[in-house]
């Protein structure tokens, strides 16, 4: 496949939906009788042996209409940022990209009992995000001055595995919905 940019995807007859190759734009590509060679602004090479040609079409798919994902990670850590209580009665926000020297933590809130809440979120949660989380907690609690701190791997659902390993650890992992998360209140007051 050819895009209108330039970029030339390589996919699979059946079951793959990802390409088995694929050179980005800018490429150049010569076309000649029993192979395609496409050459990228780096130099590198793919060559395409044609054995057979059995269609040869073209589709213009018209203007790109761009792509906006409602329900990314961002969002979800968006809107628990404010309403953090729709995880447990209590928690107030303490501050959204927490800065440790690993990376910043989604959500650090503090419980109804002033104790420090570590909060992963993410769209499906895995066993690399309850790894991240404990990563993350593993350096506030070399910080003496943060106290008794515990983590939550927050996601819109958690793979059973992720659920089982967050456990043996001593964490917390809650699904959220997110349609129901947009349509939570909000206890915060505004003006507008």
């Amino acid at each position: 496949m050819v895009k209108a940019d330039g970029c030339v995807a390589i996919h699979a007859d059946g079951g793959a939906y990802k390409p088995l190759n694929w050179m980005n734009a800018p490429n150049q590509l010569v076309e000649l009788e029993d192979r395609w060679e496409v050459t990228n602004a780096k130099g590198e090479r793919l060559i395409v042996t044609l054995h057979q040609v059995i269609s040869d079409t073209n589709h213009a798919l018209g203007v790109d209409p761009g792509l906006t994902k409602d329900g990314v990670e961002a969002h979800l850590q968006e809107m628990l940022a404010e309403k953090p209580w729709v995880l447990e009665e209590g928690l107030t926000l303490v501050r959204r990209e927490f800065p440790t020297d690993l990376g910043p933590i989604d959500l650090v809130c503090l419980d109804r009992f002033g104790a420090m809440v570590a909060i992963e979120v993410k769209r499906r949660g895995e066993i690399a995000g309850v790894e991240q989380l404990g990563r993350y907690l593993e350096r506030l609690r070399l910080d003496g001055r943060m106290g008794s701190v515990r983590g939550v791997l927050v996601a819109q659902s958690i793979a059973s595995q992720a659920r089982l390993l967050a456990r043996a650890r001593g964490l917390e992992a809650i699904e959220v919905d997110y349609d129901g998360l947009r349509e939570a209140g909000s206890r915060e007051m505004r003006l507008f």
